[in-house]
């Protein structure tokens, strides 16, 4: 040990490390500053999605004569519209926690300010955890103004049956899209790389994952592909948390989810560690 000439403080020999556990004050900064970064501009990433996925429920059940319609799900008629509204509440959630978690890492290589993310002293783990659980954090934001919304409008139903299950599949859910988007960011060198991503991997993943319809209705082999979505489980689980009844065994569906986040978590944390693309 050895002390300040000037403050006269104790400082620790070098390589000797003063955080010996887990720095909860700059993980904590860190997730304050990704929060306030989103709800600074609340109009754009939380109430306009919600308006937007209010706009998809209004076109489905309203202008395509949905309103009398009906879904036979497992033995049971339901109505369209409180059908399509879980699957729309977490589409929202996947798809703002993706843009959040996206964004960070690769607005920080663009402007030249990665290193304010890169030279605290926050471990790789750390980093990591502060980034997905801002993403996270917003896809709850936009989840809970959607629902809200629906709520509020008149012959739907969004009365949850299975609260475990809706915070449980949308955790999940939400977590994945954003280790994606932080994968996403750490490849892209630009924001039409991220774009790409988007429009030609979540969007469509997302739409073709049984949300607006039942995949029991399909053929055969596009029962195949739509099992193959992982989208289809976290849609699947999250609707049963408002219907009590889904399209596939809820915890088959929670441990392949589980199970790719883990993956999606382990290959994030390596290349985050290994800094590439992001010290060049």
């Amino acid at each position: 040990m050895s002390s300040h000439p000037e403050t006269g403080h104790t400082l620790p020999e070098p390589g000797v490390p003063v955080i010996r556990n887990v720095n909860w004050g700059g993980l904590r900064t860190l997730y304050i500053k990704e929060v306030r970064r989103f709800f600074k501009v609340q109009l754009q990433t939380v109430w306009a999605p919600a308006v937007t996925t209010l706009l998809f429920l209004v076109i489905f059940t309203v202008a395509l004569g949905g309103g009398g319609r009906t879904i036979e799900l497992d033995g049971r008629s339901i109505h369209f519209a409180d059908f399509i509204a879980p699957g729309l509440i977490v589409m929202g959630m996947l798809q703002n926690a993706f843009a959040n978690a996206s964004f960070s890492l690769l607005v920080g290589k663009i402007q030249g300010t990665i290193v304010d993310y890169l030279m605290p002293p926050l471990s790789t783990g750390e980093l990591l955890a502060g980034l997905c659980g801002g993403a996270v954090t917003r896809a709850f934001c936009v989840g809970g103004a959607v629902w809200l919304a629906m709520a509020l409008w008149p012959s739907v139903s969004v009365v949850p049956a299975h609260l475990w299950a809706i915070l449980w599949f949308g955790f999940l859910g939400s977590l994945f899209l954003a280790l994606l988007g932080v994968l996403t960011s750490i490849w892209a060198e630009k924001f039409d790389h991220a774009a790409a991503v988007t429009n030609f991997v979540v969007a469509p993943l997302s739409l073709l994952s049984g949300t607006f319809y039942s995949v029991d209705r399909l053929s055969p082999v596009f029962q195949t592909i739509s099992h193959l979505n992982p989208f289809f489980y976290i849609i699947s689980g999250f609707r049963y948390g408002f219907l009590g009844v889904a399209d596939s065994p809820i915890l088959m569906g929670s441990a392949i989810i589980l199970a790719l986040d883990a993956v999606l978590g382990l290959a994030c944390y390596w290349l985050l560690r290994k800094g590439w693309n992001l010290k060049n």
